[in-house]
């Protein structure tokens, strides 16, 4: 039997259980992993309200972790027991001290890389690198507006972002938290608490907008976005952190310049094992040459899962956060 999290009902974070759930042994293609570190995103949380409806009740919840395998099923290679390893994809249930898992979605942890730092950046380090490597291929010089500078992804975002050379305009809600992106690479932390980002935007970029706006906010940020991009620039909306985006008219993104608009996800970005493989090569070497540095900004025990999301949902968190088994 293994502690994990689990909800039999979708809700607040009140509907969290802590239960006994015994591990089956691994089937063929998948691995025992006994986990130490659990990454809590907002995708958590999509999951926890039926944002993202699960197949069936009680359902587990969390997509992200590090940890040893301490078993391996019948026809996996490339992975034995013993290695550390870490995942960000497949069903929820990583809020498990023991869990199965494909090991078609397992990265080998490099040594120089500690599994409590992975457990805080495979998420995030992947989205960010498929957001401004694949999904907008983000060139020296380019504005660039990232929501939520001081979050998870964006911390990383914007130490990435100024290794490119890109210039970074940042949105964040507080002043410790400007203070916290400057210092992580946005050049220009707007407070929307105080002042218009839209407007602020304009005004840094002598009226010309962004080349792309990445936007893991949502619902409040979204309209006012838009207006931020300069011609033929790129909306990349990632996340629903304020609520989903309203329909969106086509011919809205005509008006406004020709916009381009994608709803992108982490899991088609590494459906195939070479692109997971390339991507997470890339965030390692970033993160070795200390390009990027991982800030994991709080960490609760695994039982205490729901006042992480708590945390993170009143937007009270910085860098990552994670559970510790």
């Amino acid at each position: 039997m293994t502690t994990t999290i689990r909800f039999y009902k979708t809700g607040g974070p009140e509907v969290l259980v802590v239960d006994d759930v015994a591990v089956a042994a691994p089937g063929p293609g998948q691995v025992t992993l006994r986990q130490t570190f659990i990454g809590v995103n907002f995708v958590d949380i999509y999951v926890r309200e039926g944002l993202y409806p699960q197949p069936s009740l009680p359902s587990g919840v969390g997509n992200e972790a590090a940890g040893v395998i301490t078993a391996v099923g019948p026809g996996v290679s490339g992975f034995a027991v013993g290695d550390r390893v870490a995942y960000c994809t497949g069903s929820p249930g990583s809020y498990a001290a023991e869990r199965v898992v494909e090991a078609a979605l397992l990265v080998k942890l490099p040594d120089s890389l500690s599994e409590r730092t992975a457990a805080g950046m495979m998420l995030r380090g992947l989205t960010t690198q498929y957001l401004i490597r694949r999904t907008f291929h983000v060139k020296q010089g380019q504005f660039v507006l990232f929501h939520a500078a001081a979050g998870g992804v964006g911390l990383i975002a914007c130490q990435w972002l100024r290794h490119l050379g890109a210039r970074v305009i940042g949105t964040v809600s507080s002043q410790d938290k400007a203070e916290l992106a400057h210092a992580h690479g946005c050049e220009f932390p707007i407070l929307y608490t105080q002042e218009s980002f839209k407007d602020r935007v304009k005004e840094i970029t002598n009226g010309q907008g962004v080349s792309v706006v990445y936007d893991g906010v949502g619902k409040t940020v979204f309209d006012d976005s838009l207006d931020c991009l300069s011609r033929l620039g790129m909306m990349v909306s990632f996340g629903n952190a304020s609520g989903p985006v309203p329909p969106v008219e086509p011919l809205l993104l005509a008006r406004k310049g020709s916009l381009f608009l994608t709803r992108p996800s982490l899991a088609h970005y590494t459906a195939t094992r070479p692109e997971l493989e390339s991507m997470a090569a890339d965030l390692f070497e970033v993160v070795a040459s200390g390009a990027v540095k991982i800030d994991i900004g709080q960490s609760y025990p695994l039982v205490n899962a729901a006042s992480a999301q708590i945390a993170l949902a009143a937007r009270s968190t910085t860098g990552s956060t994670i559970l510790e088994v």
